[in-house]
């Protein structure tokens, strides 16, 4: 297969202005992407976006390369990206776009993309956009321009799906959650959810002002939550990032639960209520202590590469439903078609209101084993990991653990980095090894 050169594991993302992320390129991408969909009988996309400031622009830059190839646009306005996966479908769209960098800061920004089912799109379409980027622009007869609309209820039509997913005999009344939207995509969306499925909510992180997004709030960020919780006594709490898909919560103690104990947990409820089949999908960097709760059930597991993306892959190819990132991507296909953070964290209060049990409790069923995980930057052409006093480190600290831990070695897909996780029983022991093994990177790229 070809090397793309602008996708990458979650569309094409960067620095506003600099690189491809600017009104120039995406014109063209809005084109290019306007002329591929078309040929296949495309005429309608829906574009939606998180609350960025830049958003605006890049918005305009897509309408205007959409319509001069063609295609019509229904614009959502701020929406989280798992709405618009579902709502491309509902309104019988071609495909869908969002605009967001996700969980990365206000000066970044991206563009991914939805097929008609709602999932991301394959490949070979990837591949042929680019190469629809290498041509000349041009522009339809103007009897043929692409419309563009407002979508005015676009909110609404998305708040019903999320509370269709909550079982219609269950109610969160005399719950309190305190919810961490992230100065994002969810402010007008998770907390009239959680109300009207009957919750008492407390809202932070939700007044967006176009460069606040993520800033020291959000699933990335969670000390503010931990604080709100347990200043308003809350039951629990939702962290949320930018644009929607991922979820961390924070238990009515104030620790943290991760992506990893929270695929755990919903996967138990499933298990315990008849629904679970065939098995849970994690990524290399899933913690092991996810993979020992997990079999300990009986549930089969499997890790995929890190990424959303490839986590679904490995889900389609066993004919499995859930799993799930640490970082709080998680997917339970029987749900909804793509990551939806709403939607989990509905799973996991159905988990607590059944068991009745605190999420303090539920997340007590899976031992977290100690993870160190360090951050090398490397530069362009150098390639740490094939360094022999690296893989001696490596092999060095896999002996000392034996079969009590692990290490990961991998380079970041977003950035020049060489990820180094070290995992095991011991937290010192991690500790230690992770440090010499970064520090033996760091000589090889000096």
């Amino acid at each position: 297969m070809m090397k793309k050169q602008y996708f990458g594991t979650d569309g094409i993302r960067g620095e506003v202005g600099n690189g491809v992320i600017n009104p120039e390129f995406v014109l063209k991408l809005g084109w290019a992407v306007g002329r591929v969909l078309s040929q296949q009988g495309t005429h309608k996309v829906l574009i939606g976006k998180d609350t960025r400031i830049s958003g605006y622009m890049l918005e305009s830059a897509l309408e205007s390369g959409l319509s001069a190839a063609g295609v019509d646009i229904g614009l959502l306005g701020p929406m989280p990206t798992p709405a618009i996966a579902y709502l491309s479908r509902t309104f019988r769209a071609d495909a869908g776009i969002v605009i967001s960098a996700s969980h990365n800061p206000y000066q970044d920004n991206g563009i991914k993309f939805f097929s008609k089912d709602g999932t991301k799109l394959d490949d070979d379409l990837e591949l042929a956009i680019e190469a629809q980027l290498d041509k000349p622009m041009t522009t339809v007869p103007s009897n043929e321009l692409g419309k563009a609309k407002r979508i005015e209820d676009a909110a609404g039509r998305y708040i019903e799906f999320c509370k269709s997913r909550y079982p219609s005999d269950m109610s969160l009344k005399g719950m309190k959650i305190v919810v961490d939207c992230a100065n994002g995509a969810t402010y007008h969306i998770a907390p009239n959810v959680l109300r009207e499925l009957g919750a008492d909510v407390v809202e932070i992180g939700s007044k967006p002002d176009g460069v606040n997004i993520n800033l020291n709030c959000g699933a990335t960020a969670l000390g503010a939550l931990q604080e709100k919780v347990q200043e308003v006594g809350a039951d629990v709490g939702f962290a949320l990032d930018g644009d929607g898909d991922r979820l961390m919560m924070v238990d009515h103690k104030g620790n943290v639960v991760d992506g990893d104990q929270l695929v755990f947990i919903i996967a138990r409820d499933a298990l315990r209520s008849g629904q679970m089949h065939g098995g849970v999908v994690g990524t290399v960097m899933s913690n092991l202590g996810m993979e020992i709760g997990v079999k300990r059930l009986g549930i089969p597991f499997a890790r995929s590469k890190v990424g959303d993306r490839y986590v679904l892959e490995l889900l389609q190819q066993n004919g499995w439903f859930i799993g799930g990132e640490s970082s709080g991507h998680i997917l339970n296909l029987n749900m909804t078609s793509t990551g939806d953070g709403i939607i989990s964290g509905l799973q996991v209060l159905k988990a607590m209101q059944s068991s009745e049990m605190s999420l303090y409790e539920l997340s007590l069923g899976m031992d977290k084993y100690p993870q160190k995980l360090i951050n090398v930057r490397y530069q362009p052409g150098q390639d740490p990991l094939a360094d022999v006093k690296v893989k001696a480190a490596v092999a060095a600290a896999e002996a000392e653990m034996q079969d009590t831990g692990r290490v990961l070695m991998r380079k970041s897909g977003t950035e020049p980095v060489i990820r180094v996780m070290v995992e095991g029983q011991a937290e010192s022991q991690v500790n230690k090894l992770a440090e010499q093994i970064a520090e033996t990177v760091k000589e090889s790229v000096k």
